[in-house]
């Protein structure tokens, strides 16, 4: 009798320590997957991302363009980021500009992105023409909308409000983009 009671009591002790070990376990890890959560929300509202185009109308443009955006919502984010172009008319001139761009971003729906952009940048030129430098400040005002490829991913175009043909140094009112972000 005292070898079954002795079995008893061990088996339940057993189980008592064994549920409130496993007890523990389960609020450690729901505690852990709490901060892991909020951790991933955290993350999403912030984002580094890297827009560049190309443009071969009336010349080469290229630019660089790394931002950091915030969102604000699902549907709305607003942010900033550094610039840097390159335009190269052939046997003209040729202009680097770099400088900083704000930006305000609107997303109807997953898939469709638009934007509002200003850019200040400082503009370097050399003409070919005249053997003549000119350096000054160009603004631009752009309207666009790209489609989200993934989440990460976007492509589209936008117009420059403040662009005038002799002044600007883009080649063209209208400039592609893709927008890379992490």
């Amino acid at each position: 009798m005292k070898a079954k009671t002795r079995k008893l009591i061990l088996i339940i002790g057993l189980l008592v320590f064994s549920y409130n070990s496993y007890s523990q376990t389960n609020t450690d890890s729901i505690q852990k997957k709490k901060v892991d959560t909020s951790m991933v929300k955290m993350d999403k509202k912030l984002k580094f991302g890297c827009g560049f185009g190309l443009n071969f109308v009336g010349g080469t443009n290229i630019s660089i363009s790394p931002n950091l955006t915030y969102n604000v919502s699902n549907k709305v984010a607003f942010g900033f980021g550094v610039q840097w172009n390159y335009l190269d008319l052939k046997d003209i001139q040729s202009t680097t500009s770099y400088g900083a761009n704000t930006v305000f971003q609107f997303r109807p729906s997953q898939k469709i992105l638009t934007l509002l952009e200003f850019a200040q940048l400082r503009v370097s030129t050399k003409s070919e023409i005249n053997d003549s430098e000119r350096n000054f400040w160009d603004s631009a005002l752009f309207v666009g909308a790209g489609y989200n490829i993934t989440k990460k991913i976007s492509v589209g175009a936008k117009y420059n409000f403040l662009y005038k043909e002799d002044e600007s140094i883009y080649s063209s009112p209208i400039i592609p983009f893709v927008n890379i972000s992490f």
